[in-house]
């Protein structure tokens, strides 16, 4: 759930939710630096899941997903946080053979679990906002560190992005 807040919260300053002000007026009220750096970060996630393959041919469309994908990986690197800081002084107990932290991220991968006909995949990819759940997973989790550090993942592993392509929005 921690991640769904976070993810809210972020919108507020995501590719569209940055426009706004304070007041909720158009206005650009980062510094030119801020807002030049912003979109580096933010292109970092375009560029991620336009690579994400939906089947042969058809890919996640990163430009549209931006604002979505921007908020996943906000949100769960706030919930993470959050996650940990809950944690502190509390014994680290295994429960059937994974850690707390593992737990988080699989409950976090649990709640996006979906199945949909191809025709529905192929449709959504045009039009929705939103990734694929798959993606929404894989995306944001393959641009945390504490998640391959969890899962003793190493670099080249399918779930490790390298850490130059790594994308970090805050």
């Amino acid at each position: 759930m921690g991640s769904v807040i976070g993810h809210e919260m972020t919108h507020g300053f995501d590719d569209q939710g940055s426009q706004f002000d304070s007041t909720g007026n158009l206005a650009n009220w980062w510094s030119e630096a801020d807002l030049k750096s912003f979109k580096e970060r933010a292109q970092c996630v375009v560029d991620q899941f336009n690579s994400f393959e939906v089947e042969k041919g058809l890919n996640q469309n990163g430009k549209l997903v931006a604002g979505e994908s921007i908020a996943d990986l906000g949100g769960l690197v706030v919930a993470y946080a959050a996650f940990q800081k809950a944690m502190e002084g509390k014994p680290r107990v295994t429960i059937d053979g994974f850690t707390p932290e593992q737990r988080f991220f699989l409950g976090y991968a649990r709640g996006w679990a979906t199945n949909m006909r191809p025709e529905l995949k192929r449709m959504l990819v045009t039009i929705d906002p939103h990734p694929l759940a798959k993606f929404r997973v894989n995306g944001p989790l393959a641009n945390m560190p504490q998640f391959a550090a969890a899962f003793q993942c190493k670099a080249g592993d399918a779930m490790v992005r390298e850490e130059a392509k790594r994308c970090v929005i805050w």
